[in-house]
């Protein structure tokens, strides 16, 4: 799963230098708040338009695989919100450099370095619906070819059986799929 972060062109070349990500939010470090704030996509702009309105040096948004991180994330209530409201991905420990797909700078005046993506946000969100669709198509083509399987072998439990096994088969060569993708 991705997840964002936001953070400061400085911080985040520090981080690169050390091989780590260590700030929590503006103006907090891991050691002071206990973890670190992520956004789901479509959580980050809000909280950019929240808390980063002011901010005057250049900001990027840190797009990180959860499935490379040494970190836990954990979905969590804002600490003060209503019961049951809007959750939010906290890491609890730091962003291993390695974590991070992509950054993709805030402000347009900012000059894209190469260790930068050149892909926008909607181009990298499109991408990953695509690749998602891919998948589940590929589970469905499963499910309906050994369904017919079951179904040319006149067995009252044939095509049931067929689809039960289709979906099984299907769920784990997209698993695969999915895995080989990453690496």
């Amino acid at each position: 799963m991705r997840i964002f972060h936001i953070a400061t062109l400085s911080d985040w070349r520090a981080a690169q230098a050390s091989g780590t990500y260590t700030t929590s939010t503006r103006g907090r470090t891991l050691a002071e708040e206990g973890f670190i704030h992520a956004s789901r996509g479509d959580q980050w702009q809000g909280v950019r338009d929240r808390f980063y309105a002011d901010v005057s040096e250049p900001l990027v948004l840190l797009s990180i695989d959860t499935e490379l991180l040494t970190s836990p994330v954990v979905d969590e209530e804002v600490p003060g919100a209503a019961p049951g409201g809007e959750t939010f991905p906290h890491i609890y420990g730091p962003i291993d450099v390695g974590a991070v797909l992509t950054t993709l700078p805030l402000d347009d005046e900012q000059v894209q370095e190469p260790p930068m993506s050149s892909a926008s946000f909607s181009r990298l969100f499109l991408r990953e619906v695509f690749q998602q669709l891919l998948l589940a198509s590929l589970v469905l083509g499963c499910v309906v070819a050994l369904t017919l399987v079951g179904l040319a072998t006149g067995l009252d439990w044939g095509p049931v059986s067929g689809a039960g096994i289709g979906l099984v088969l299907g769920v784990l060569a997209a698993r695969v799929v999915a895995a080989r993708r990453t690496d």
